[in-house]
Parts: C-alpha cells; structure tokens; sequence
C-alpha cells in the first residue's frame, strides 16, 4: 500500500514545489524572501541564540540556553538524514529552477535552514504564547523561502520543521 502512494507524494512534492517557485514569483519577493531566508542561517540563529542565552535576563536566558541546546542537537540529526537520504536539491533536479548566487550543493532533505529556524523559536514559543504569534511565521516563512529560492521541496522544509520542533520539546520537557 506504501509503494503506491510514494509516487503520488514525490508528485504532490514536485507539484507545490513549482507552484511555490514559479507561480508567484515577483521582484518584492524575491528580496522578502532573500532576506528572510538568512533567518534560518548559521550566523544569525547561531548569534541570536547566544546572545539570549549570555545577555539576556532570566527567565530568557534559561530559553536561550535551551534554543541553543536545541540548535546544535537538530543540527546534528539533520546532518545524519541529509547523509542517509541523499536527495537532490531542485535547482539540480528540475529545469528552469532560479537560485541565487553560488547554491548549497549539499544535500536538500532535509531543510538545514528550516531545521535551525523552528529549532531556535520552539523554545521561545512554549515559553510565551503572544511571542509565538510572532516566532511560529516567521519560521514558517524560512521554509516557504527555501522553496522559493529553488533551494528545497516542501517535503524538505517540513521534515526541517518536525526535526526542529521535535528536538526542542524534549529539550524543553527535559530541561526547562
């Protein structure tokens, strides 16, 4: 029963994917997009959650701590499934994909990028509703910019966003 529906969600993959790339591309977004995807990257998810985590007063600092904790445990599963997987990015797989100036070559599943994002806010949201009205999108739209930017298909982003988010719970649950 699995083997028939494989094909089906590579095509659902593909299908939003284009939709995402294609369909609803436009000058302002492209720079939306390109600034917000830098959201989920290395120098500000590593910076922003060290700054919490030595700055910040309590009970921030605790929160910051664990984002942290969280950011270098998702990274970590991330880089083992990356590894396992093997997959393709879009850009590399689809014809007529646009990206950036020098594109990750490394592989695409899962989104490294949305991985960090939901990882660094699901300490903060679990520590105060009104804020994850605010932090919750903003991770959201680090994905939908991975997709955007021909870098990730949605299956990518969102196995980033059940890695990230799962690995911050337990963090939390254990230690906050």
């Amino acid at each position: 029963m699995m083997r028939r529906w494989i094909p089906r969600l590579r095509e659902w993959d593909r299908k939003l994917f284009r939709w995402c790339h294609f369909r609803i591309r436009h000058t302002a977004l492209d720079r939306l997009f390109g600034w917000l995807t830098h959201l989920g990257g290395a120098t500000f998810t590593i910076a922003f959650t060290l700054s919490v985590a030595l700055l910040a007063p309590e009970p921030w600092r605790t929160v910051g701590r664990i984002s942290l904790l969280s950011l270098a445990a998702s990274h970590i599963v991330a880089a083992i499934v990356k590894r396992k997987v093997d997959r393709l990015r879009p850009y590399m797989a689809i014809g007529g994909v646009v990206t950036g100036p020098n594109p990750l070559k490394d592989p695409s599943f899962p989104s490294g990028h949305t991985t960090a994002a939901f990882s660094v806010v699901v300490p903060f949201a679990l520590a105060s509703g009104w804020l994850s009205l605010l932090v919750v999108p903003l991770a959201a739209a680090v994905g939908l910019s991975r997709m955007y930017l021909g870098l990730h298909y949605p299956s990518d982003c969102m196995a980033g966003c059940l890695i990230g988010s799962a690995v911050s719970a337990a963090a939390m649950s254990l230690i906050g």
